[in-house]
């Protein structure tokens, strides 16, 4: 009996154990593919010579890449893949897309000065973007360390549809969408910090006044939405650098970010 029981558990032992299959979550990854479209779709658009559409496409993928991750929470299917495929989503859509299409349209006219312009604005969104998956443990989450990729691709859209949308030769504001890449693009690799409004929860309730105040910004936003939206997005622009010198003036830490724990020698480096 005892032998019996004793080959029972061996086979028990030696039973393979069956690993839990690795799936990928439909959800958060369909909203992320939605927003890599949308950044296809404006590079598309701007070859075709609609940069209206082209504007569209970038600013609806900014609105999707705002879901995806509070979808991937709020369902709790966050995921490693969904991390990467964001991350990816944004490069496409945030740094290469705003590139192409400001040289498509204007910046071609400055010879080699247009595609530098277009190619810094780019390589900065890729070096944001790293820096970015490399700092989330040490990162204050109240701010961004640098202008956010998103934003940044709303100020160079902004741009381009407030001068298309006016009529504007595209040819006389060439050196007035170099200026704006540049801007965008390096703001994106300071250490200068912008609110990220991370602390505002969704779930608890606000006072009636709060929604009447988003009625009255969704109007405003429908007076002029070219230029509604590029002057929030170029206010949003200048903040990081009024909190930069705010912080400055009270003698507090001007970078977001805390001491590296990975790499010592950069100890104190960001204060």
């Amino acid at each position: 009996m005892n032998k019996v029981n004793d080959t029972a558990e061996d086979a028990e032992v030696s039973a393979p154990v069956r690993k839990p299959s690795k799936g990928i979550y439909m959800l958060p990854n369909m909203i992320t593919l939605a927003a890599l479209f949308a950044g296809f779709y404006a590079v598309v658009m701007a070859i075709n010579g609609r940069f209206d559409l082209a504007t569209v496409g970038i600013f609806s993928a900014m609105v999707l890449d705002s879901l995806d991750g509070r979808v991937a929470r709020m369902t709790n299917t966050q995921s490693a893949f969904g991390e990467q495929m964001d991350s990816l989503s944004d490069m496409v859509s945030f740094g290469a897309a705003p590139a192409l299409i400001a040289y498509v349209w204007t910046l071609k006219e400055l010879g080699r000065w247009g595609w530098i312009a277009a190619f810094v604005y780019c390589a900065c969104a890729a070096l944001r973007l790293a820096r970015f998956n490399v700092n989330t443990a040490v990162v204050d989450k109240r701010y961004f360390q640098g202008l956010p990729s998103p934003a940044a691709a709303a100020l160079v859209m902004g741009f381009v549809w407030i001068m298309f949308e006016n009529a504007v030769p595209a040819k006389t504001v060439a050196w007035g969408m170099f200026a704006v890449c540049l801007f965008a693009g390096l703001t994106m690799v300071t250490n200068v910090p912008f609110y990220s409004f991370k602390d505002m929860h969704m779930k608890k309730s606000v006072p009636f006044a709060t929604l009447v105040l988003v009625a009255l910004g969704i109007a405003v936003v429908n007076i002029d939405p070219p230029t509604v939206l590029f002057v929030i997005f170029v206010g949003y622009g200048l903040s990081g650098y009024v909190i930069y010198v705010w912080r400055k003036a009270k003698g507090q830490p001007t970078s977001m970010i805390s001491t590296s724990t990975d790499e010592p020698e950069e100890r104190g480096l960001h204060q």
